[in-house]
């Protein structure tokens, strides 16, 4: 008896020397560790990693920036059973313990003694929840006694709904998902009250392995999973035996679903990107902005289209120029042919095919597609396949599909019919027949192209493409290609006209003119598109028929420098614009943009205009931290309104440069904003309604005739085409949008001779603004006053005598043709006018 009490007594100070010991080890720990610990409340503070999501004018989703896909979402909207779903399969006893889970621990600790690793982690959700908003995922045993001390705070200053709710949004549930939302939306593309039990049990069995249990990867262990913990439900209460009974006999029905964009605007939604890095850093891919821009869905999807129409309209124009490769399809299999096809990237539409074989009797050749599969394409589809030779040659139409295609060469198609089970009808006698995939030859253009259309009163960006595919080119050829604008310049230097005393009845010669001139490289003898001259020439007439050398003649009567500060005074930058003549032509550089905000300036009746694109950026819970500010248009005491308007101060988060976006053009969004746009006028109302007048003509009568097919009366523009066809342009609009269109290749070189900008451009503006203006009410410029009416005599520009052949022209009342003289048997013509007239014409 003694014996066995001197035992106890012994085995007692060893037990309590040994807890003395676990207690001091225990202590020092929590001493060393505890002044590193962050606080609970940071928790609260913490902006989940949500991705940058881009939407449109009318909220259709143009992007999505950023590693993680994430929805946030409150406990409430969370449905309980899906609540028990993840507490059955990850701590059942989450609502009873105080942040540690003593059983689970012990079993980690034996792991760790006797394996020398931790393998099953002992985790409470609690601790979980520390682990992922705090610490490393290190298996190591500081990082395990920091998770507990963690999970012990954060019970002591949380609800247990709130642990749950911060939990089920942070965990990674497999293919880029985090948090329940966005794996709901992932796998099943519905919203998590929506799920069925089955689905609910099985998000809940990713946690613990998202690869291993993943339904997609491996459907077999998901199963598995999944009717593990729908068991564990009915064992905890949480379903019936019916339940789960059904739930366990469902099948799987999860596929990978990511929200497709629903506007295509790959170069605006890059424009988004770039200006959000700029104002948040590497921030705007994390905290879950949505930006919504000033693009409108239906608009930009039609310059997206409209262009990539117009580029290969006038890529078949110039011939085909043969297959992108060529392999060896004998004895392939139809999954050879799929891999090898691999090699050859989709563009856009275009889809990479195999030709596997020709029939010229029956008209057509058999195609394997990249994805798609065995189809025909018969020889309709391929006789606009001239082969191409140079940009203004091509070879003899070819008459029969193997004088276009043989079997190996690998092209771009197009897809006219999917494969498909046709109707059933009596006559099919209960088969199912199927429509076979066709096809149609095509090829990826060279040439490249752009549209921007502005809203010319506010500068918003309504729509813009900067090249047929972003996939191909990320180069933005609306913002950021230098190019001659041509003809398109010519409305600036006739309205720097308009303002310095000439008329549209101002005559000049179109007749040959010779310059000699060093900066010119020798002797420039300048002509018209045509070849011809035409003799004495009206403004008016001259820019809308687009004369030459009437621009030319006029550029040397207002003065090369005078006209530079004209262009200065609009805001048209003039940094790569000549000092000489060939500046009446176009002969300087302006990007795509920068031509249309010119016009802009012209269709808003002469206000100044900064194109924006970012309407607002919102934060996720929705608040707003940044909108485009008002814009006002003003007549008067402008710069005392824009001095007050600075005071304001900025509403912009940030505005530093990064190395991603230093140097880069931005739309005026991207800069510093107060609360206002203050646009003052830059130009005469009266003058600008005059140009109008005239570039309504270049509708009505001269080169850019084709936009009557819009069947409207408020249409206005300029063609534009410069030397060997280079470049080519349309900018037209009426009083409310401005559009521009500009179509050539990256490195300039002919487009051929028989284009212009009213053959490649303006079509291209036609099917944009067939869907732009549908439903709008025409607009037009408001008559200003000081506008007078007077009948002229086209060939002089004076007024016209009684009797005599006239047409109506308006004037600027203190620019109008003197009156005619008292005797007007006489041969006087204008009391001011005997001498002007020679000088204007030579």
């Amino acid at each position: 008896m003694s014996h066995l009490l001197r035992t106890s007594r012994v085995f007692a100070w060893f037990l309590l020397t040994g807890l003395s010991v676990a207690i001091i080890i225990t202590s020092a720990f929590y001493l060393y560790l505890r002044p590193g610990l962050p606080p609970v409340h940071q928790l609260l503070d913490v902006k989940l990693q949500t991705p940058l999501r881009v939407y449109s004018a009318d909220n259709r989703l143009i992007a999505e920036f950023g590693e993680k896909r994430r929805a946030p979402i409150t406990i409430e909207q969370i449905p309980t059973i899906q609540l028990q779903a993840f507490l059955a399969a990850e701590d059942a006893r989450f609502h009873d313990h105080f942040g540690v889970d003593i059983k689970g621990l012990t079993r980690a600790a034996i792991e760790l003694v006797s394996t020398g690793s931790i393998q099953s982690g002992g985790s409470t959700i609690t601790m979980q929840v520390a682990k992922n908003y705090f610490l490393s995922r290190d298996r190591t045993f500081i990082r395990k006694f920091n998770e507990i001390l963690l999970a012990l705070q954060i019970e002591r200053e949380l609800e247990k709904d709130k642990i749950l709710e911060l939990y089920l949004n942070k965990i990674y549930l497999g293919n880029r998902a985090y948090g329940i939302a966005a794996a709901a939306q992932v796998y099943y593309d519905k919203p998590v009250n929506e799920l069925t039990l089955a689905q609910m049990a099985m998000l809940a069995g990713l946690p613990k392995a998202p690869s291993a249990y993943n339904p997609l990867a491996n459907p077999e262990r998901a199963l598995i999973r999944r009717n593990w913990i729908l068991g564990r439900m009915r064992d905890l209460g949480y379903i019936t035996q019916e339940d789960w009974s059904e739930a366990t006999k469902a099948p799987l029905t999860a596929t990978y679903n990511m929200r497709e964009a629903e506007v295509d605007a790959d170069y605006v939604a890059e424009m988004a990107r770039t200006e959000m890095v700029r104002r948040f850093g590497e921030a705007a891919y994390n905290d879950g902005y949505s930006v919504t821009l000033t693009v409108d869905g239906t608009k930009q999807q039609a310059a997206t289209e409209a262009l990539r129409t117009g580029l290969e309209n006038y890529d078949r124009r110039h011939g085909f120029r043969g297959p992108i490769g060529q392999f060896d399809v004998a004895g392939m299999s139809t999954a050879e042919l799929s891999n090898q096809l691999l090699n050859y990237p989709r563009v856009e539409g275009l889809i990479p095919a195999v030709i596997t074989s020709v029939n010229d009797d029956e008209g057509a050749a058999r195609v394997h597609t990249r994805h798609l599969g065995p189809g025909k394409m018969d020889f309709e589809t391929m006789t606009w396949a001239k082969r191409y030779r140079t940009e203004n040659l091509t070879g003899p139409a070819p008459e029969k599909p193997s004088d276009v295609v043989n079997v190996g060469d690998v092209v771009y198609v197009k897809v006219t019919q999917l494969p498909q089970i046709q109707e059933q009808t009596p006559e099919t006698d209960g088969n199912e027949p199927r429509l076979e995939l066709r096809v149609a030859l095509s090829q990826a253009p060279r040439v490249e192209g752009a549209v921007i259309s502005l809203s010319a009163k506010t500068g918003a960006i309504e729509a813009l493409a900067g090249g047929y595919s972003f996939s191909q080119s990320k180069y933005n050829r609306a913002t950021q290609a230098n190019r001659q604008p041509g003809s398109t310049f010519k409305p600036f230097l006739y309205l720097s006209a308009l303002e310095n005393g000439r008329t549209p009845a101002t005559i000049y010669n179109d007749a040959p003119i010779v310059f000699e001139d060093s900066e010119l490289e020798g002797a420039w003898r300048p002509q018209n598109s045509s070849g011809q001259f035409y003799g004495p020439t009206t403004l008016r007439e001259g820019l809308y028929r687009s004369r030459n050398l009437v621009s030319i003649r006029l550029l040397r009567d207002l003065g090369i420098r005078q006209t530079l500060n004209y262009l200065d005074q609009l805001k048209i930058p003039t940094a790569n614009m000549p000092a000489n003549l060939s500046l009446s032509l176009g002969a300087g550089q302006l990007t795509p943009m920068e031509l249309a905000r010119g016009f802009a300036v012209i269709a808003n009746g002469g206000y100044d205009v900064e194109p924006y694109l970012i309407k607002t950026i919102q934060e996720p819970d929705g608040t707003v931290v940044y909108e485009a500010p008002e814009t006002e248009l003003c007549d008067s005491d402008c710069e005392q309104q824009l001095t007050d308007n600075a005071s304001e101060g900025p509403l912009t988060a940030s505005n530093s440069d990064t190395p991603e976006t230093d140097g880069i053009l931005l739309p005026a969004s991207a800069q510093q904003s107060a609360e206002k746009r203050v646009m003052k006028r830059l130009a005469d109302e009266r003058s600008v309604y005059i140009m109008h007048t005239i570039l309504q003509d270049v509708v009505r009568r001269g080169t850019g005739r084709r936009a009557l097919a819009l069947n409207r009366q408020d249409l206005a523009g300029k063609t534009g085409t410069t030397n060997e066809q280079k470049d080519t342009w349309f900018a037209g609009f009426n009083h409310d949008v401005a559009t521009t269109v500009w179509v050539g290749f990256d490195q300039p070189a002919p487009l051929g001779r028989r284009e212009f900008g009213a053959s490649t451009a303006l079509p291209i503006w036609v099917d944009y603004m067939k869907t732009a203006m549908q439903g709008a009410p025409e607009s037009t410029m408001a008559r200003p006053n000081g506008i007078v009416n007077i009948r002229i005599n086209p060939r002089t520009g004076e007024r016209a005598r009684p009797g005599e052949d006239g047409t109506f022209e308006i004037f600027k009342e203190e620019d109008a043709p003197a009156p005619l003289p008292q005797d007007t048997n006489g041969n006087g013509s204008g009391a001011n006018d005997s001498d002007s007239l020679p000088g204007q014409i030579f």
